[in-house]
């Protein structure tokens, strides 16, 4: 499933390409067609992420909600647009380019108190101007539960994924067993405001780049790495590699149903 990064890469991707115009939508595919009716030449007032959710907000004051899910991608290009292939839920054109979605787990149309119910139930976002960490504190420091499962609970933090959070854990050596309430403030401080240059980073890239200087294949001279989930990382998905800081082999083991990703050494069990 996409991070929250590459959902604000696609609010600024739309907004480039349609803020402030008109444009046409239809549902080659059909299962949208009601909505794509609605949307069809309203103009694109602003193109918002929260998390993992895209919000275009309408003229008319309704919200297009776009939710990728673990299969929704997006196609951009400049008009003449091609016939539409596969299955296209939502085309949009403006005067240049067109945008096509296909396989989300959500796409609808919502209203004004709707789209607050779908926000209020969300976390801050590191990437959003008006996010409050100390809202996310206030979960984490009650809470019982591992805070790797603390930072994949989109109502703690909104947009990290399962990179992010084996990341900014190992950058900060904390045990992502550890529970919430047993992590320090200031320990906290420092994952929330790694997570917004991480993740501010990967919207600037467009790929997750988590290593620091000293660390890169160039300063090392080791190969560089190759996957298709991004960049230069510490330890996801290098279960039984050396960590590039310490040389003990990175461990794997499942957490709450998703694979997680430490160095034992460099984030070493609380006693």
């Amino acid at each position: 499933m996409p991070e929250g990064h590459t959902i604000h890469r696609l609010a600024a991707e739309h907004q480039r390409m349609f803020g402030g115009r008109a444009v046409r939508a239809s549902s080659p595919q059909g299962r949208f067609a009601v909505g794509a009716a609605a949307v069809d030449g309203q103009v694109l007032v602003r193109a918002d992420a929260h998390g993992k959710h895209l919000l275009l907000v309408l003229a008319d004051e309704r919200t297009l909600h776009v939710h990728l899910g673990i299969y929704g991608t997006y196609t951009f290009g400049s008009l003449p647009a091609p016939e539409p292939t596969g299955a296209v839920r939502l085309r949009l054109a403006g005067a240049a380019h067109f945008a096509d979605l296909r396989g989300p787990s959500r796409c609808e149309l919502l209203e004004p108190g709707v789209v607050k119910v779908l926000r209020d139930r969300l976390g801050p976002d590191p990437l959003r101007a008006d996010a409050d960490p100390d809202v996310a504190w206030r979960r984490v420091s009650r809470s019982r539960t591992a805070i790797a499962v603390l930072l994949m609970d989109q109502s703690v933090v909104a947009g990290p994924g399962n990179i992010y959070r084996a990341e900014v854990l190992f950058r900060q050596g904390v045990d992502p067993r550890l529970p919430g309430r047993r992590l320090a403030r200031e320990r906290w401080a420092a994952i929330w405001d790694d997570l917004v240059l991480l993740m501010a980073d990967g919207v600037r890239a467009g790929r997750i780049d988590t290593v620091r200087p000293e660390h890169t294949p160039e300063a090392m001279g080791r190969p560089p790495r190759v996957d298709g989930h991004g960049g230069e990382v510490y330890v996801y998905r290098r279960a039984g590699q050396p960590c590039l800081v310490c040389g003990t082999p990175v461990r794997a083991a499942e957490l709450a149903a998703r694979n997680l990703f430490w160095c034992p050494v460099c984030q070493p069990a609380a006693v």
